[in-house]
């Protein structure tokens, strides 16, 4: 296992700072195109289940439950901004605040900690990351149970170097835009165990 992540961290905060016009100007984008609220704020799983407030850009019109009528909320804006990974940009706060690691298993959405099998469970034992390995090997176009693999894998062979191999992975996959949604969803149906 490996220590605190502080450079995770330090990058972050970098990065928020090196990225600051581009966060600003999506963000004013956002605002004028599809009015407020510009973030996405949704409660999520940290390490050991603990929850924290996972923050995006907001793609999708306010109301609606988790993965209901996904379709018909996103935003012709939100599209763009989840084809390129804008909207993941404000989440490197988390990763500056320690709620996540710029690696890892995604943080999923607290109601699915009652829903994993214990195999499954173990993505818990690390902190969620910004990119991770379902990220550059499909993302959505992943089944459930393809994810878990990977997350377990991620926690069972985590290492700085896996991570770095990770991170310099995550642009090439970004670019390729591949796996934004899952056949026949708009992003990911409903985990339900």
């Amino acid at each position: 296992m490996r220590g605190p992540k502080v450079i995770d961290r330090v990058v972050a905060g970098f990065l928020c700072v090196a990225l600051s016009p581009l966060l600003t100007i999506v963000a004013a984008v956002i605002r004028v195109v599809d009015g407020s609220p510009v973030l996405f704020r949704q409660e999520r799983s940290g390490q050991g289940g603990r929850p924290f407030f996972l923050y995006k850009f907001r793609t999708m019109r306010p109301g609606g439950q988790l993965g209901q009528d996904d379709a018909l909320r996103m935003t012709p804006l939100g599209r763009v901004l989840r084809r390129a990974s804008l909207d993941e940009l404000p989440s490197l706060w988390n990763v500056v605040r320690g709620d996540m690691g710029l690696v890892g298993p995604r943080p999923l959405p607290i109601a699915y900690n009652t829903r994993y099998s214990p195999e499954q469970a173990r993505r818990l034992q690390v902190k969620p990351g910004l990119t991770g390995l379902v990220q550059v090997r499909g993302r959505n176009a992943l089944t459930w149970d393809e994810k878990f693999a990977l997350d377990v894998w991620y926690v069972e062979h985590q290492s700085w170097r896996l991570d770095l191999r990770l991170v310099f992975e995550t642009p090439l996959a970004v670019v390729r835009a591949r796996g934004i949604s899952h056949a026949g969803h708009a992003t990911m149906p409903v985990f339900k165990g």
